[in-house]
């Protein structure tokens, strides 16, 4: 297994220079109003998603789709059984583990780790299929997350308050621009003509599943597979962007507000244990302790075991030295 030196995205203090320690300190722990229930965090910079702006189509095909999402839920008790469940529960393996935290996150994001191009866009494939957005869309928001993490031009930071870190970001693609400007951080991507293919047949893919689940199983695999599984997937990457930025430990001085929050951990497949993966970014493994349960590393700990996952990176001990909080006196 292979360490290598921190790669120019995730060194974030050279990144993101509007970022200290000091601002830091000014959002966190202070008594002052807007703090966030059952937190140290205030929100400085309230933002309304919803009112007061233009909309766009975009914007709006967004709402749609996540309010669908939503009320196919509502039907869950009614259309219940047990072949469905177990679908919607594989299929959330699938998408949730291998598609959005596996590929999208520690593969495409942040190049924890290299697959063969077949293995890669499979998985890729896969995190389609959880309706969170094109690879290439998904990785560049990712991408500026980390480069301005809880500045004011974090696409999603609880700052902002908590609804507008969890979700209603995603309904106003204006102010991703406004803040991050261009998507010009995913050339990597753009020069590859099947994640090009998959932004411009984005819409087609989930719909074809959709046609496909309800010739399989009829109305409860629509209802469970593809609105209970999706909106669990949903939610749970959400928290990683509000949870795990307002509640759980610091181990580590990242200088933002992430935090290691272990039950959005054990929901998101590790994905919890936040302030571990702001502090090295490029980790393939996120919970960094033997009792920080990290599905997904697992899963590429196998991947390499068996010679398909390679340069797996992991954090070097000059860096673990670095983040580490001087000790207390």
């Amino acid at each position: 297994m292979e360490s290598t030196t921190l790669p120019p995205l995730t060194t974030k203090f050279i990144q993101n220079p509007k970022l200290s320690r000091r601002h830091a300190s000014q959002v966190v722990g202070s008594d002052g109003k807007g703090k966030i229930m059952f937190s140290d965090v205030v929100v400085t910079q309230p933002r309304e998603a919803f009112r007061g702006r233009k909309w766009n189509a975009g914007d709006i095909v967004t709402a749609v789709a996540v309010a669908a999402m939503h009320l196919l839920c509502v039907m869950a008790p009614f259309t219940f059984n047990w072949r469905a469940l177990w679908v919607a529960v594989g299929l959330y393996v699938v998408t949730g583990l291998l598609g959005i935290t596996l590929s999208f996150h520690r593969n495409l994001s942040h190049k924890s780790f290299k697959l063969p191009k077949w293995l890669e866009y499979t998985f890729a494939y896969c995190g389609v299929q959880a309706l969170q957005g094109n690879p290439i869309d998904w990785v560049s928001k990712h991408r500026y997350h980390h480069k301005y993490c809880d500045s004011e031009r974090d696409p999603h930071s609880p700052i902002e308050g908590f609804w507008f870190s969890h979700m209603s970001w995603l309904f106003d693609g204006e102010i991703i621009i406004k803040k991050c400007g261009e998507q010009s951080n995913v050339r990597d991507m753009e020069r590859q003509a099947f994640y090009i293919f998959l932004r411009t047949t984005y819409v087609i893919h989930p719909i074809a599943l959709a046609f496909f689940l309800y010739a399989l199983g009829g109305l409860p695999f629509i209802v469970w597979v593809m609105g209970l599984r999706i909106v669990w997937v949903y939610h749970i990457t959400w928290l990683v962007n509000s949870a795990c930025h307002i509640w759980g430990n610091l181990a580590w001085d990242t200088g933002d507000l992430s935090r290691n929050n272990w039950w959005v951990g054990i929901l998101s497949f590790g994905e919890g244990w936040h302030n571990n993966h702001h502090a090295f970014g490029y980790s393939a493994r996120h919970g960094l302790q033997w009792w920080q349960i990290d599905m997904t590393w697992y899963m590429i700990r196998l991947l390499e075991i068996i010679g398909l996952a390679i340069d797996v990176k992991l954090p070097i001990p000059a860096h673990i030295q670095r983040m580490a909080f001087p000790p207390k006196t």
